[in-house]
């Protein structure tokens, strides 16, 4: 289970209070080494958080015996990190929040080209340039379906990956 990321952000402020508002959470300031930082908590059980850093923000290993470190001089642009946000509002609401900030939010269906959606998402482009995939209650129940051993084991006839 994730219980928490880190992305970053061009307003890391304003970020972690839109994804708050999406999870139906609460905004803090992030308690950490690095400034202007704050955190969108969900106030579910499994203590599940987005931590917001400034774009310039990249973190590095730590050197010799020390902690992973920030560096303040990172180059912000889109990657390949994204993930799948269940949060417990419909998607009108998801798609009223992404209009409102104006950050792409359109839905789609995701599964192998050709072939009948397996799931569906909501992708809401944080600042237009970070995807987190949106799950309502009822997405997530397509999800889950989807991705256990039972269905991955038949879907692949029981190989996995070598």
């Amino acid at each position: 289970m994730i219980h928490h990321v880190s992305i970053s952000a061009r307003d890391p402020k304003h970020v972690a209070d839109v994804l708050a508002e999406v999870m139906k959470g609460r905004a803090y300031p992030f308690p950490g080494s690095v400034a202007d930082s704050f955190m969108a908590v969900s106030g579910d059980d499994h203590g599940s958080m987005i931590e917001v850093y400034p774009e310039t923000v990249t973190l590095l290993p730590g050197q010799d015996d020390g902690q992973v470190r920030a560096d303040h001089k990172a180059k912000a642009g889109y990657g390949p990190f994204h993930m799948l946000l269940s949060v417990p509002v419909d998607r009108a609401t998801v798609e009223r929040i992404g209009e409102r900030e104006g950050w792409r939010t359109r839905y789609f269906g995701r599964g192998a080209p050709g072939q009948p959606p397996a799931f569906h998402v909501i992708e809401f482009w944080v600042e237009n340039r970070l995807m987190i995939e949106v799950a309502t209650p009822d997405m997530l129940a397509e999800y889950t379906r989807m991705l256990n051993y039972e269905a991955l084991d038949s879907h692949f006839g029981g190989r996995a990956a070598a």
